[in-house]
């Protein structure tokens, strides 16, 4: 199995800066895509930023400029750094890698468990 496991979260004031990470672990033969999207009450989930095996990122509209993603390939670890927080940033964030395990020859998308971050105003 692969494990998705998220760090970071927490409560900060408008303005301020976290960053999360998340790890994969496990039967890992290609860590491909990777990403970090959010969800808070109501709402649907949706991308926050994205960033592929060679690099190439992708953000969400309302992040560009206040937000920056990027891996550690040798770590099968991906960041996000968030500075310029705003309460709308409010939420839970998810981590979601595009993996190729060791037991199929297929990809599969695996979750992290979500990491709460709270903007206070």
């Amino acid at each position: 199995q692969v494990q998705l496991v998220e760090a970071g979260g927490g409560l900060v004031q408008a303005g301020g800066s976290l960053r999360l990470s998340c790890a994969a672990s496990g039967s890992i033969l290609r860590l491909n895509d990777m990403g970090w999207y959010r969800q808070a009450p109501g709402n649907q989930r949706d991308l926050v930023a994205g960033i592929t095996s060679g690099g190439s990122t992708k953000y969400a509209d309302s992040v560009k400029g206040r937000f920056t993603i990027s891996r550690d390939n040798a770590k099968n670890t991906v960041y996000l750094q968030m500075n310029s927080l705003k309460p709308e940033d409010t939420a839970v964030y998810y981590c979601s890698a595009r993996v190729i395990p060791h037991f199929l020859s297929g990809e599969l998308e695996y979750w992290g468990q979500g990491t709460q971050v709270t903007v206070s105003s």
